[in-house]
């Protein structure tokens, strides 16, 4: 792949400038699908980076807000923790420091020594069945991790995708320490294509999970299903109080396909999905709200009931994954992209146009997590049958960022 580099402590990456703010001119003739690959077209050269707030400035000055971040960041690899994983999808990150990461297609789950990058197989989730883009996805931990010590599991299973918590026993010899599955969740719609996958617990401590609508557009807007939805529930599975309706987990709807869930300082929710032919999106989430899938794509005519994205990227520039908040940014994952993207917010709105950093150094980026102070996790994917992996695909990658 061109660009990729040997990865080594202290590798430094070139700040990328911030993308130009110019509308693409006409639609672009991509594959009917965005590119975690939804139907495996091959990738094509990136067009011109296209933003979701046309007209603003592409050099905006540094905030005089010391509350607010800067309008320009950085982000440097500075260590690799880990190499050599098989499909990585979701990471969680124990109490005291160390990492646990899925492998989609092989459907187990490994411990990662967050200082010496060592891999121990803590077990396999019973029941994935990986298939096209599903398999076992999103890992979070349990609010009440200390005396539960549950980890809760998004896999696609013979017949849905559904959500799952199991203990989790160190003192087990590995690769027997995980409990049978206690389904929480299940009848989501699986597919081949657009099976979300994210979960987070919020503030709130009840559980947040992104789905797909499967490539059946219509369930985007169907609020009796559970296919392209954000969905927010207890941690025992049941609607969680103060719900658009009490007797639903569906939290907001119309989406396309959802894999970055992330909460900011001010406890807001942040969402990521696959647009079709033009537009990826960042939205910030709203009880009840209809982001517009498939009647729209990325942003809207006004004083319409859809909510407009937040930012926008044309399909081959971002098609994100996994996003998070930290330095006062959200940070999305970038799959056929292939690069981490930094959204600097002033509340609800972006403060400054986008900046991507790692373009096509490292291949296509699923997954971000805090790593503490000023640095992030970033999981790359290449082995997930889309990429072109190199030998040590795939990775987890410590980034500095500011």
């Amino acid at each position: 792949m061109n660009g990729r580099n040997s990865i080594v402590e202290g590798t430094s990456v070139v700040q990328r400038t911030a993308v130009p703010a110019v509308l693409a001119a006409a639609v672009l003739l991509l594959s009917a699908c965005s590119g975690d690959g939804d139907g495996g077209s091959p990738k094509k050269s990136s067009p011109a980076s296209t933003p979701g707030k046309p007209g603003a400035s592409a050099t905006p000055s540094k905030s005089a807000d010391p509350d607010l971040p800067p309008a320009e960041g950085s982000a440097r690899v500075v260590k690799t923790l880990a190499e050599g994983l098989k499909s990585p999808w979701g990471l969680a990150a124990l109490p005291e420091g160390d990492l646990l990461v899925s492998s989609r297609d092989e459907g187990t789950i490994t411990r990662i020594d967050a200082e010496s990058g060592k891999k121990t197989e803590v077990g396999q989730v019973p029941g994935v069945a990986p298939a096209g883009e599903g398999g076992l996805m999103g890992l979070a931990l349990s609010p009440t991790y200390a005396s539960d010590h549950y980890v809760y599991a998004y896999f696609t299973t013979e017949s849905d995708n559904r959500i799952a918590r199991l203990q989790y026993d160190e003192k087990k010899p590995a690769g027997q320490q995980l409990g049978a599955p206690d389904t929480v969740l299940r009848g989501i719609p699986k597919g081949s294509i657009h099976n979300g996958g994210r979960i987070a617990f919020g503030p709130d401590k009840m559980l947040y999970a992104g789905t797909g609508e499967t490539g059946e557009t219509g369930l985007a807007q169907d609020k009796s299903s559970l296919g392209g939805k954000i969905l927010r529930m207890t941690p025992e599975g049941e609607p969680a109080p103060g719900n658009p309706e009490a007797d639903s987990v569906v939290y907001s709807w119309g989406h396309r396909n959802v894999q970055g869930l992330a909460f900011d300082k001010e406890q807001r929710l942040w969402a990521a999905e696959f647009g079709q032919n033009t537009w990826d999106e960042l939205n910030q989430i709203g009880p009840g709200k209809n982001y517009g899938w498939p009647e729209v794509e990325g942003e809207g005519d006004e004083g319409t009931e859809f909510v407009n994205p937040v930012e926008q990227w044309s399909t081959a520039d971002a098609s994100p994954s996994g996003i998070t908040w930290a330095k006062g940014s959200i940070w999305m994952a970038g799959l056929r992209g292939e690069r981490l993207w930094r959204i600097p917010l002033n509340g609800t709105e972006s403060l400054a146009e986008p900046q991507s950093f790692l373009e096509g150094d490292y291949g296509r980026l699923r997954t971000v997590l805090p790593a503490g102070e000023n640095r992030l996790y970033v999981v790359t994917s290449e082995t997930d049958g889309r990429g072109s992996p190199e030998g040590g695909d795939d990775r987890i990658l410590v980034v500095e960022v500011e």
